[in-house]
């Protein structure tokens, strides 16, 4: 008796196998099939709106922390031009002698309640000075160098001279303050 072949035998195995896939396909009930592909379709639209209402509700972060912003930040460019204002009035009365300030009492009153009044609406809307003092260590975050110069009794980053206050807009800087930083090598 000879034996059968191997590829006789997977096909008989492949055939039978096709037999019962179409005894199967035909006991599938229609409506049964339309119910499944009525599901995948669900799933897939419920996905969809998932995905819409998460973007959606991204978008509405996104405007609320733009309106934010724009509600705090938005003065910065009017904040920003009216800084020289503030600095010149205060070099007007730094360079006040005593005597001046006897002979023009009144002026002298008006710039300082000028400055004053122009300080409290900075702070109203929180704008907060950088004041840094001679021999503070220099910051670049805040600090902007107009020079630097090797200065005897100081350490490299000490800073020597304040050229000019600097501002902050709440947790924004408006302007460093312009400083003058020691060079002076480590002994």
């Amino acid at each position: 008796m000879a034996e059968p072949k191997n590829d006789d035998f997977l096909d008989d195995i492949a055939t039978a196998e096709a037999e019962e896939l179409a005894e199967d396909m035909a006991e599938i009930d229609p409506e049964a099939l339309e119910l499944d592909e009525l599901r995948a379709e669900r799933d897939a639209l419920k996905d969809k709106f998932m995905r819409a209402l998460a973007d959606a509700e991204n978008a509405r972060k996104r405007g609320e922390k733009a309106r934010r912003d724009a509600e705090q930040y938005g003065g910065s460019k009017l904040a920003r031009d009216m800084l020289p204002i503030y600095d010149s009035m205060k070099r007007a009365l730094e360079a006040a002698t005593d005597e001046q300030r006897e002979v023009s009492a009144a002026l002298i009153e008006g710039i300082e309640l000028t400055a004053r009044a122009l300080r409290d609406v900075f702070s109203k809307h929180g704008i907060v000075v950088v004041s840094p003092q001679v021999g503070d260590r220099f910051d670049p975050q805040l600090h902007e160098a107009m020079f630097e110069a090797p200065l005897p009794g100081t350490k490299a980053g000490d800073i020597i001279q304040v050229s000019a206050e600097g501002f902050m807009l709440h947790d924004r800087l408006l302007r460093p303050a312009q400083v003058g930083v020691s060079s002076t090598p480590a002994s």
